[in-house]
């Protein structure tokens, strides 16, 4: 299943966590309007809003916006760090997903809002992030070819009970190479995000070795042709 505008608008997420075997612990409409209104309270003087990409938003955002720059954040850094038994994996087969995280520095996308259409954009936005708590919606500076930006994104939140923390470089592969639930494999979410990237002429040296890795666990474990 792929994520469109309209399915995250018409609430899929919410519903393909809470349901079935498992179900994750969402938030509930009053909650995640609360946690949006709250982070847009302390916008920036001017009325549009950016918004900091750093993994399925750079190639699949589904929300509506202006433009889109280049741009690098300090202080935080990409990593999988996020346990998922739903979309990305299975309570059988739990995979993992990015999560920014504490230290180091991210380059990835910041996209602008206009301001005419913050209020449902945003709502878009925080239907597909903000479905549980497991990231803290976080003003950063982003700093663009044209200068620093005030964007909002979604942080890894260390007390949420699906953080995976530090984990073994050959855990992360042999998850990512297994892993797959209702919205595809942890692999196929890892090599859309490292082609992305390259192909906007951003090099994250780790996910190019993942892919490189996952690849070849994944011909290993399909046998000799």
């Amino acid at each position: 299943m792929v994520l469109t505008r309209q399915n995250i608008r018409d609430g899929i997420l919410q519903r393909m966590l809470s349901t079935g075997d498992e179900p994750i612990p969402v938030l509930s409409d009053a909650e995640r309007e609360a946690s949006r209104l709250s982070i847009l309270s302390k916008a920036p003087q001017g009325g549009d809003v950016w918004v900091f990409g750093y993994g399925s938003l750079i190639w699949n955002p589904a929300f509506h916006f202006v433009e889109h720059k280049l741009a690098c954040v300090f202080g935080y850094h990409r990593q999988y760090c996020l346990w998922t038994v739903k979309g990305r994996g299975c309570p059988r087969r739990p995979g993992l997903i990015l999560g920014l995280d504490r230290g180091g520095s991210c380059r990835g996308v910041a996209f602008r809002i206009a301001a005419d259409s913050v209020d449902e954009e945003t709502s878009i936005i925080w239907k597909r992030e903000m479905v549980a708590s497991s990231y803290k919606p976080t003003w950063v500076s982003a700093r663009t070819e044209h200068g620093v930006v005030k964007a909002i994104a979604f942080v890894m939140d260390h007390t949420h009970e699906r953080y995976a923390g530090r984990l073994s470089r050959d855990r992360i592969v042999e998850t990512l190479a297994h892993a797959t639930g209702q919205l595809g494999s942890s692999a196929e979410y890892l090599f859309s995000t490292a082609q992305h990237l390259a192909e906007l002429g951003i090099e994250d040296k780790q996910l190019t070795r993942l892919s490189r890795d996952v690849a070849a666990r994944l011909r290993e474990s399909s046998g000799p042709e």
